[in-house]
């Protein structure tokens, strides 16, 4: 397969004009078309346009006038279609996958909520039951797990039922990585919390270490990065606010990135942070470090209505999920549109391509495999129009219909 005439956004880094190939679900090679303009039959130079052309025949999409971008990630999300990853159900992990990629998502690394251990292991189990299903189904990567909870503050739950609420345990976190079998990914921990130090330390190298549902001072949080976290888990939400006397984990967060990259995410539904202060993000932290999640939980894509999150329940109006008592419950916006409300408030589309496409593929290292266009990457790919509309899903190099 080819796509030609396309603006192709180029390693995470710029867009550029040119042909794509693609052979066996993989990226083989592109050719930019400043290296392919030649003399044509008229005499004038031709830069790469290709208007004759078998499409059919040749198996070639033509995307002039469209960006070609990489199929976007989300590494925090609960739910969506009246489905919870927390459901431990496969049917509704299956749901969920069609859905996302539907939606431009083509990989995805959902969460968990704060419960039982014996839960806890039903769902982190479930990952190789689905990878059964990817050959024969078209549905978003499954590519990791995010186990947001026990290990996090009461004092900052959020929506996360504190009955279930732990320190971090090395013994307990290590049934789960192993029955995961490679797909317990990032976890989120309150680094203030009884041996927490000596959690990173240990599982810094199987997994990503997020710091969030956090009470932490700078000083712990500094020390929780140098000993090896590198993600902060919803930034601003569920942890003290950025003060000028007392700047906390996201003060801690900006100062580690002297040495190294902390990848930072963010909520970009118009809900969860004010517009300003996504724009502040990314001027604090950079668009090499901001992750865009969704963060959505089983009523994205559902009506409004009473739904239920870690047991709780929850209540859906608009764009606003609350518990009883006001607490904003995760989102019902998902990645794709998180993406274009972080362009209509003025981020750059560079910018926030990077914060769901690269950052947080490498945040939790698939970068290998997903996250850019550049040869040997799995060929994840959309087509968007001049408005930022999906005209095509391309899938492990085949092109999909959206329903």
């Amino acid at each position: 397969m080819k796509i030609i005439n396309g603006q192709f956004f180029i390693n995470g880094k710029k867009f550029e004009k040119g042909t794509l190939e693609i052979s066996n679900g993989h990226i083989t090679d592109f050719h930019s078309y400043e290296n392919l303009c030649e003399l044509n039959s008229t005499g004038k130079l031709d830069c790469g346009q290709r208007d004759d052309v078998d499409f059919e025949e040749n198996h070639i999409l033509d995307a002039t006038g469209c960006y070609v971008v990489p199929g976007f990630i989300d590494v925090h999300f609960h739910g969506c279609i009246g489905k919870d990853f927390s459901d431990g159900d496969l049917d509704g992990l299956k749901q969920m996958s069609i859905y996302e990629l539907q939606h431009g998502i083509t990989s995805i690394c959902p969460a968990t909520m704060t419960l039982p251990e014996e839960d806890l292991l039903q769902i982190v189990s479930i990952g190789k039951l689905m990878a059964r299903f990817h050959s024969k189904e078209k549905m978003a990567n499954l590519v990791g797990f995010h186990l947001e909870g026990p290990f996090i503050s009461k004092e900052k739950k959020g929506a996360q039922d504190d009955k279930y609420i732990l320190a971090p345990d090395i013994a307990m976190f290590r049934r789960l990585l192993d029955a995961s079998e490679g797909y317990l990914r990032l976890t989120t921990i309150a680094p203030e919390t009884s041996k927490a130090m000596d959690f990173i330390e240990a599982f810094h190298e199987d997994v990503s270490i997020s710091l969030g549902h956090t009470m932490t001072d700078y000083e712990t949080a500094y020390q929780a990065f140098q000993k090896g976290a590198n993600h902060v888990t919803h930034l601003f939400n569920a942890m003290p606010s950025f003060h000028h006397r007392e700047s906390g984990l996201i003060g801690a967060a900006f100062d580690a990135l002297r040495q190294k990259p902390v990848y930072t995410e963010l909520i970009c539904d118009g809900v969860h942070v004010s517009d300003p202060m996504v724009r502040s993000a990314f001027a604090l932290f950079s668009d090499e470090n901001i992750v865009l999640i969704s963060d959505s939980m089983r009523a994205t894509g559902m009506p409004d209505g009473v739904y239920s999150l870690g047991g709780q329940e929850v209540s859906v109006k608009g764009n606003q999920a609350t518990l009883k008592n006001g607490t904003l419950a995760g989102s019902v916006t998902n990645l794709y549109e998180c993406f274009l409300h972080g362009i209509k408030i003025g981020i750059p589309l560079e910018s926030a391509l990077k914060a769901v496409t690269i950052n947080p593929a490498k945040s939790i290292g698939i970068e290998s495999d997903y996250g850019s266009i550049s040869p040997g990457k799995v060929a994840d790919l959309l087509v968007l129009n001049p408005d930022l509309t999906i005209r095509d899903i391309i899938f492990h190099g085949e092109r999909l219909t959206i329903s």
